[in-house]
């Protein structure tokens, strides 16, 4: 062996799953499933019988949860279906730039650079009224399977 060090130029992530499989007659009503390659939220479940030949049916019914498209999946209830990993992070708002991006202060003290103001309306208006007034703003953050977006606001009061 050489005393020589090896230096790897990787690119590639952790290899942590942007999915993990779960039985599709184990998914409920407010959980999380893959359609279509997008993360939603599920909304409504229902099961069909057997039939003659085999199995019964999990018929989904599900809202993405980055652009809230209505989508439906049917897979039978034995089968794994992808699960996304979505998490939800606060981060307290810095500043909004005039192209529509926000500057986040993270918890080890860095800023997030790389996310958009939200596309809805309400949330939108609520966090540019809140940000001119001079309010101390802390958005959520949700990320599931590479995508982040601005899902909720809270007002911890005004700055000091």
């Amino acid at each position: 062996m050489s005393d020589e060090e090896h230096h790897f130029d990787s690119h590639a992530d952790a290899g942590a799953s942007k999915t993990y499989p779960q039985q599709a007659g184990t998914i409920r009503k407010n959980g999380y499933i893959v359609i279509k390659s997008r993360p939603c939220k599920v909304v409504e479940v229902s099961t069909s019988k057997t039939g003659k030949h085999g199995h019964a049916k999990c018929h989904f019914v599900a809202i993405d949860i980055f652009n809230g498209k209505k989508l439906e999946d049917i897979v039978p209830s034995s089968h794994n279906c992808d699960v996304p990993h979505v998490n939800r992070t606060d981060y307290q708002l810095i500043d909004i730039s005039e192209d529509g991006f926000v500057s986040l202060l993270t918890d080890n003290g860095n800023t997030k650079d790389d996310l958009r103001l939200p596309t809805d309306d309400s949330l939108l208006s609520q966090i540019k009224e809140g940000f001119a007034e001079g309010k101390d703003l802390v958005v959520s953050v949700m990320s599931a399977m590479g995508e982040e977006q601005i899902c909720a606001l809270k007002d911890i009061g005004p700055k000091n």
